[in-house]
């Protein structure tokens, strides 16, 4: 530690000193000489505290440690003042620059117009400031964004398309992208010198836009009485100039600023503006282009362009490179400084640097500069809203996996106590407007996310954003970590987690992955204050781990497989002690009957069993299922093949309010005593295509007031006992154009919603009169193939 501090404040003090110099004489000039006294003061007791530190023999261990605290103090002396008071003389510094160069500027125009030089519409030939707005030539050679510069290229040249914004995260390349797209010789063509480029930022001011835009062209900048003069005059002054196509960029725009591109949206022909922001602006979905990390031969090609000397002959093994190479994740960023810190580096760093990727650390351990970029990103993030909490549990799923929006829900519902689903789907769109994830909706369907039904939404997110998150959790010690996320291969423990004097872990969240070499001897750990578990594993048969029997506080349980089939979990009486729980989500599982003695949960609300084998599930057994979870208040069953028909011990959770069965394509009949569960508010049945009618029963369940039938077809007929359903206020039935109506449907008095197709769409006309407040919603069918992802 002493040597470190030694070397580095030594590196630090060799250079300062002639620039010093340099400042002192600058200062001198303007009469601020005092302003350095306290830098000089700091490096002089520097110089004498390093020279004395270089006298001290190598076993001299009783001096280090005083001193080694000593040089770290001056350290941070220095760093305190050059971040903070050397960067405020700077700033001040540049303003009075700008300020007299704006004067010089003022009066150069004066003089020109006094003379005479205008053209007669207010354009100075003398005088051309074409600065401000230049688009910046790349730095250095640009490649991997042949294909990115083509598509963008053919969206900007598309008839009707006025505003394009390129969206992507820090470091994806996107401002590259936009100058290279300036310098393209079509582009260049079609825009001559019309284009103009303005680098906006985090604070943007409209009025130093507005001048950069008018100095461009060397127009006249009068004071103007408001914005809005100002806007006017810069339309009235592009109108001159729109002989000629003009394309505006506007560079690194963030939230809140969307209205500079609505400001500066003139109705001029062929005019266009692209943005490029690391957040993605909703009101733009329809125009907006989302870069897409590298593929890995252009990955390659950029890598190999930084890392090696362009004439010297590369010595680096190529199984080496390329695991260099594909720990950057595709980032541009990332193949860059990563490529350029190894250049010219002997074989051993390379070797480093492949053998942190193969143990799964992160690049961000070893990369200062690129921690300190992908960090400003999450500068944005409002920690009182809990958002930055949000995004850093995005690390508790697996690399390259389609997260279930449901799943994060229930996590931070409980976690961070919302009042509703939709509060947490707020935070996850929150989240993808930053580009900090990319949220998938399989099948459009805004009626359902209008009821908060998001089993349709799944997260994706850049594998170095989410080693991002996981450093982000790394800092304190693991006793202290509020997340604590493991990645286990066969018998390969974390040192921590073998030690024979192991303390209590302070975790709210574990997430532990498994891969199918895990043995299952999990030994034990103490995490009492867990409130939220995530087990992520790829097996056929899995073990649950014995030490979650002790988890009082656990709220949510998360179980996923990743293998093809349901595992066989042994160790499932162990959810029985789990006293507080109140949700849990299985996937891929083989789940046994919820009515046996043990099975007890009394403070369970949710169960939500994604692809699992549930024929058992609600088999009538020695208990109710009532009595088991007496406060169960949702079951959300997706994809379940092997769910024939639904057991009768279904009906005795009269509590129930939420029953959701989807994608259950075997699914033939629903229990005639369906009808006992009075408190269901919303029935959901969307896409059970065997499905063949409802019961009568279900004129009961007085309180639904959604049912959702979607894409049940072979349903012919509605019960005529519907017309009982008093307080049901929506109905959706898309996909049912062979689904007749019964005459008791007109006594839906506050039916208010119908979404169906263009055949229903014509029996419910008919109907109108009946119902006053109906309004009928034909649904476009949106035609796609994302839900196939699910099972990839």
């Amino acid at each position: 530690m002493f040597r470190d501090n030694l070397e580095e404040l030594a590196s630090m003090l060799s250079p300062i000193e002639p620039v010093i110099k340099e400042i002192q004489s600058f200062n001198k000039a303007f009469d601020k000489e005092y302003e350095t006294e306290q830098l000089v003061e700091i490096v002089k007791r520097g110089k004498k505290l390093v020279t004395k530190c270089c006298k001290i023999r190598r076993w001299d261990i009783i001096k280090k440690p005083y001193y080694s605290h000593k040089l770290l103090g001056l350290k941070k002396s220095l760093e305190r003042f050059c971040q903070i008071v050397m960067q405020t003389h700077q700033a001040r510094d540049i303003k009075e620059v700008l300020f007299e160069t704006k004067e010089i500027s003022v009066g150069i125009r004066k003089l020109s117009l006094k003379e005479g030089s205008s053209n007669g519409n207010g354009i100075c030939n003398q005088v051309a400031v074409m600065g401000p707005c230049r688009v910046p030539e790349p730095r250095g050679k640009v490649l991997g964004f042949d294909e990115p510069l083509k598509e963008l290229k053919v969206k900007l040249l598309k008839d009707g398309v006025s505003v394009i914004i390129v969206s992507a995260p820090g470091g994806s390349g996107k401002t590259t992208l936009v100058k290279q797209l300036c310098q393209d010789e079509e582009v260049k063509g079609k825009y001559e010198d019309n284009i103009f480029y303005v680098s906006v930022s985090k604070t943007p001011n409209m009025e130093l836009i507005l001048q950069k835009l008018l100095q461009a062209k060397d127009y006249a900048v009068p004071e103007f009485q408001n914005e809005e003069d100002g806007l006017n005059y810069l339309e009235q002054k592009f109108r001159q100039l729109a002989i000629i196509p003009i394309l505006l960029i506007l560079d690194d725009v963030w939230p809140g600023y969307e209205f500079l591109v609505h400001n500066l949206k003139f109705e001029l022909p062929d005019y266009k503006i692209v943005v490029t922001s690391r957040f993605a602006f909703p009101r733009f979905d329809d125009c907006t282009y989302c870069l897409n990390p590298l593929n890995d031969d252009n990955a390659m090609t950029l890598f190999r362009h930084n890392a090696f000397l362009q004439n010297g002959k590369p010595c680096i093994p190529e199984d080496i490179v390329n695991k260099v190479m594909k720990s950057c994740k595709g980032l541009p960023l990332a193949l860059e400084v990563v490529g350029r810190s190894l250049c010219g580096q002997p074989v051993a760093m390379w070797l480093k640097q492949a053998k942190q990727h193969s143990k799964g650390l992160s690049i961000l351990h070893s990369n200062t500069d690129l921690l300190a970029y992908l960090q400003s990103t999450l500068d944005t993030l409002d920690d009182e809203a809990g958002i930055k909490d949000c995004y850093l549990d995005l690390g508790s799923f697996p690399e390259d996996h389609q997260t279930p929006a449901t799943a994060l829900i229930d996590m931070w519902v409980e976690q961070y106590k919302l009042d509703e689903d939709c509060d947490a789907f707020i935070k996850l769109h929150e989240l993808s407007i930053r580009n900090l994830v990319n949220l998938v909706v399989m099948r459009k369907d805004d009626a359902s996310e209008a009821d908060s039904f998001y089993n349709d939404h799944f997260v994706m997110q850049h594998d170095l954003l989410r080693e991002l998150a996981i450093y982000q959790s790394s800092f304190d010690p693991i006793e202290k970590r509020r997340r604590i996320i493991v990645e286990l291969s066969r018998n390969n423990f974390p040192n921590w987690w073998s030690e024979e004097k192991q303390q209590p872990l302070g975790a709210h969240l574990l997430s532990i992955s498994t891969d199918e070499t895990f043995s299952y001897n999990w030994g034990y750990i103490q995490a009492p204050e867990v409130e939220v578990l995530v087990l992520n594993f790829r097996a056929k048969n899995y073990v649950l781990p014995v030490f979650m029997e002790k988890m009082d506080k656990l709220k949510v349980l998360i179980a996923m497989n990743d293998s093809i089939y349901p595992a066989e979990v042994s160790n499932f009486q162990l959810l029985y002690s789990l006293s507080n729980l109140k949700r849990f989500r299985l996937e891929k599982v083989s789940v046994p009957s919820f009515s046996t003695s043990s099975f007890q949960l009394k403070n369970l609300r949710k169960i939500s069993l994604v692809m699992c084998n549930i024929s058992q599930a609600f088999e009538k057994g020695t208990n109710k299922m009532s009595d088991n979870f007496p406060n169960l208040l949702e079951i959300d069953i997706d994809y379940c093949d092997d769910l024939m028909e639904l057991g009768e011990g279904l009906c005795d959770v009269v509590q129930l309010m939420k029953l959701s069965i989807t994608n259950c394509h075997k699914l033939r009949a629903l229990p005639e005593g369906i009808g006992k569960l009075v408190n269901l508010e919303v029935l959901r049945l969307t896409s059970c295509t065997d499905l063949m009618s409802l019961p009568e029963t279900i004129g009961s369940l007085s309180q639904l007031t959604i049912l959702d039938i979607s894409d049940c077809l072979s349903i012919k007929n509605l019960p005529t006992r519907i017309g009982e359903l008093h307080n049901l206020a929506k109905l959706c039935m898309r996909g049912c154009s062979s689904c007749n109506l019964p005459s008791t449907i007109t006594k839906l008095q506050h039916l208010k919603d119908v979404i169906c197709d263009e055949e229903t769409a014509y029996q419910w006309e008919f109907l109108k009169s009946y119902l006053t407040n109906l309004k009928v919603t034909v649904h476009e069918q949106d035609i796609n193939l994302n839900w196939l992802q699910i099972f990839v």
